[in-house]
C-alpha cells in the first residue's frame, strides 16, 4: 500500500492520519527532549521483530504515533507515564484472514471481544454476507466496520457464489461487481479466490474476478486446499498471492517455495506442529508466513481469545514466541502494504500491545493508534451503538413438511450413492431397505436435506451421510459454507421438518430437536449469520446447541461435529458435498439429483 493509500485509508477508517504536519512537528520535538510526550511507557522489554531482540527500552507516545523508543529513564516528561514493570512492549496484531460471521457477532461485538485481547487491525472477508445479501451484504459490512476501536480492512469477496453452478445463493458476483467493491477505498484486496476448479481452467467468470483484481493494484488472497505440482504452478500463475488451507508440512514448503504468502490459522490447529517441523527443515521463518483466525466460534473466541490464542499455541508446538510474533506484526504489515503498522518504532502508529511475557502472552494493556484501549481484558473506552441496518428479507421460504425429507424409491431394497465420511468426503454406495415408496435411512447414517432459502425452488438437495454415528434427533442451521442455505441433518422426518420450521420462523440460526421438542436454539437474525445480542450470551447459546447436538448422534468426533456440520455443503472442495441442488463434486463438477442408482 503507497503512502496514499494510507492517507486514504485513515479518511475512511477515521483513524488518525499519521502523515499529519503538525502531528509530524510534536513527534520531532518530543524525541529530541524539546516537548513532553503524550504517553511515557516506563521500565519495559521492546519486542524489536526486525532484529530479533528483546532489548530494556521506554517508549514515548505523540497522539496516534510512537515518537521515540529510548534507553530505559532517560525520560521522565509525559503527561501520563505508565510503569510496566519488564513487560514486553509489542506492536498490535494483525489478523490477516477472517471472517467475523463464523463468531456469530457483529463487527462492533467483535471488536469489543478481540481488542482486550491485543488484536488491533483484521483484514475482513464478509464472504457469507456477500453469499446471502450481494452487495448489499458487502456495504453493510462496510458500514458496520466503521468508527471502531479495532482497524477493520475490508476485502471484496471473489466466490459469490463459491462453486458456480453446484449451488445457489443470495447473490451472483462477477467481474462487474468485483470491480465496483474494488473501487471502494475501504476495500484492500481481493478476499480468498476459492473456486480453484475456475482459476486452472481460466473460465471467463473466474478470470475477469481475478483479473479486475490484479488490475485495481490491490491484494488477490487464496484458497488452494489440496494443490500441488502443475495444480499449485497453476493457480499462482493465475494471480493468486496467499493460502490459508494448509495441511502438512509437505504442503507448507511447496506453497512458500511458489512464492505464496502462508496464513497458518488457529482454527485448524493440527497443521501448526507441521508448521513449525517445516520452518525447523528449512532453517528458519520466512517473511511470508503470517498467522490468521480465519472462523472461529464464539465461544471460543470469547474464552480463549483469537490471535493471541494462536500464539500460545504456536509456542507449545515449540516455535520461538518472538518469531511467532514477528509472523503476526511485521510480516502481516509488510504483506497488506501498512507501512505504518507492525513495529515498536519511532514515525510508526502507536498499536501497542503489552503482554507479561511472550510465552504466555498475557495481555496487560493495549493501545490503538495511541488511545489506551484496554487494560487486562477489560476495554477503556465506550463504542458507538451498532447503526446501519442489516439487510433484511433473507428467508424466503415458507414452512416445509415432514414429506420433503423422504427419498422416493420403488421395491423392496435400492442402491443408493452415499456421501461417506465426514470429513475429506468421499463417494460412497450402499444397499438400503424401501418402505412405504421410500428409502430407510440406515440407523448408522443420517439424511442430509439442503434448501434454497433465496426462493430459488422448494424442494431440497438430499444426499445421505455416512460415518456420522446413530442419530436419534435432528439439526437444522443456516450457517451452511458458503451458501448459507438451510441444511437440516437427522433421520426421523417429523424432527427435522420442527427443526427447519422453526428457523424458517425466526429468520435463520442453529437449532437441535428431538423427540417433536426443541432442544436448544442459537437465533440469528442477522442473514441468519449473525446476533446483536451480547458475545457472552452468544457463546453461552452456542455451547447449549453444540452439546445438544452431540446428544442426537452417537459419532465420536463431537468436538468437531459442529464445525464440520456448517462445512458439509462446501461445494468448492474436491468430493461430494450436499448442496440445493442434490450432490455435487467440487472438483469434476458431477452433480447427482437422485441418490437411487436402481431399485
Amino acid at each position: 500500500m503507497s503512502a496514499s493509500s494510507e492517507d486514504n485509508a485513515s479518511r475512511t477508517t477515521g483513524e488518525p492520519d499519521l502523515n499529519d504536519r503538525a502531528l509530524r512537528d510534536r513527534a520531532v520535538l518530543a524525541a529530541r527532549g524539546k516537548a513532553p510526550f503524550d504517553v511515557l511507557l516506563s521500565g519495559g522489554v521492546v519486542a524489536d521483530v526486525v532484529t530479533g531482540e528483546l532489548r530494556e527500552a521506554d517508549v514515548g507516545l505523540v497522539g496516534a504515533m510512537i515518537a521515540s523508543v529510548h534507553p530505559r529513564g532517560a525520560r521522565s516528561d509525559a503527561g501520563r507515564v505508565l510503569a510496566l514493570a519488564g513487560a514486553v512492549i509489542a506492536p498490535g496484531l494483525i489478523d490477516t484472514h477472517l471472517h467475523i460471521e463464523s463468531s456469530m457477532i457483529t463487527p462492533r461485538s467483535y471488536a469489543g471481544v478481540v481488542v482486550p485481547q491485543g488484536t488491533t487491525t483484521i483484514c475482513w472477508d464478509p464472504h457469507e454476507l456477500g453469499n446471502v445479501s450481494g452487495l448489499d451484504g458487502v456495504r453493510w459490512a462496510v458500514e458496520a466496520a466503521r468508527g471502531l476501536p479495532l482497524r477493520i480492512l475490508i476485502e471484496a469477496p471473489s466466490c459469490v457464489p463459491s462453486a458456480p453452478g453446484l449451488e445457489r445463493c443470495g447473490a451472483d458476483f462477477r467481474a462487474d461487481a468485483m470491480a465496483e467493491m474494488l473501487s471502494w477505498p475501504e476495500i484492500i484486496g481481493v478476499a480468498e479466490v476459492m473456486d480453484m476448479r475456475g482459476v486452472l481452467e481460466r473460465s471467463p467468470r473466474m478470470s475477469g474476478i481475478v483479473q479486475a483484481g490484479l488490475e485495481s493494484g490491490k491484494l488477490v488472497c487464496g484458497h488452494a486446499r489440496g494443490l500441488e505440482g502443475p495444480a499449485l504452478q497453476g493457480f499462482v500463475a493465475g494471480g493468486i498471492e496467499s493460502d490459508h488451507e494448509l495441511t502438512d508440512r509437505h504442503d507448507i514448503l511447496s506453497k512458500l517455495r511458489a512464492g505464496m504468502t502462508i496464513e497458518l490459522r488457529v482454527s485448524h490447529e493440527p497443521v501448526l506442529p507441521e508448521a513449525v517441523a517445516a520452518f525447523r527443515e528449512i532453517g528458519r521463518v520466512p517473511q511470508t508466513v503470517t498467522l490468521c483466525t480465519d472462523d472461529i466460534f464464539p465461544d471460543d473466541l470469547v474464552k480463549q481469545g483469537g490471535m493471541v490464542h494462536l500464539l500460545r499455541r504456536l509456542v507449545h508446538y515449540g516455535m520461538d514466541g518472538l518469531e511467532a510474533l514477528r509472523c503476526a506484526t511485521l510480516n502481516a504489515a509488510q504483506r497488506i502494504g501498512r507501512r505504518d503498522l507492525g513495529l515498536v518504532a519511532p514515525g510508526r502508529r502507536a498499536d501497542l500491545v503489552v503482554f507479561d511475557n511472550l510465552e504466555t502472552f498475557g495481555v496487560r494493556q493495549v493501545f490503538v493508534s495511541g488511545i489506551h484501549a484496554a487494560s487486562d481484558g477489560d476495554l477503556h473506552i465506550a463504542m458507538r451503538p451498532d447503526t446501519a441496518a442489516p439487510p433484511g428479507g433473507t428467508m424466503r421460504l415458507t414452512s416445509v413438511s415432514a414429506s420433503q425429507f423422504l427419498i422416493p424409491a420403488s421395491g423392496a431394497h435400492a442402491m443408493i450413492r452415499t456421501v461417506s465420511k465426514p470429513r475429506f468426503t468421499q463417494w460412497g454406495t450402499r444397499e438400503v431397505a424401501v418402505r412405504d415408496g421410500h428409502v430407510v435411512i440406515p440407523a448408522d447414517a443420517a439424511l442430509m436435506a439442503v434448501f434454497n432459502r433465496y426462493g430459488a425452488s422448494a424442494e431440497p438437495g438430499l444426499g445421505v451421510i455416512e460415518g456420522w454415528g446413530e442419530w436419534t434427533g435432528a439439526i437444522a442451521t443456516t450457517v451452511l459454507h458458503d451458501s448459507h442455505n438451510l441444511a437440516v441433518y437427522g433421520r426421523d422426518p417429523d424432527d427435522m421438518a420442527l427443526a427447519a420450521n422453526t428457523l424458517i420462523a425466526s429468520g435463520g440460526g442453529m437449532v437441535v430437536t428431538r423427540g417433536g421438542r426443541i432442544l436448544a436454539e442459537l437465533p440469528l437474525p442477522v442473514c441468519g449469520l449473525l446476533s446483536t445480542d451480547d458475545p457472552q450470551d452468544v457463546a453461552r447459546q452456542f455451547v447449549a446447541v453444540r452439546e445438544a447436538a452431540a446428544s442426537v448422534s452417537t459419532w465420536d468426533g463431537v468436538p468437531v461435529m459442529i464445525k464440520l456440520i456448517i462445512g458439509a455443503s462446501l461445494a468448492c472442495n474436491a468430493g461430494p458435498h450436499v448442496t440445493d441442488l442434490g450432490i455435487t463434486d467440487g472438483m469434476t463438477g458431477e452433480i447427482v439429483t437422485d441418490c437411487v442408482l436402481a431399485s
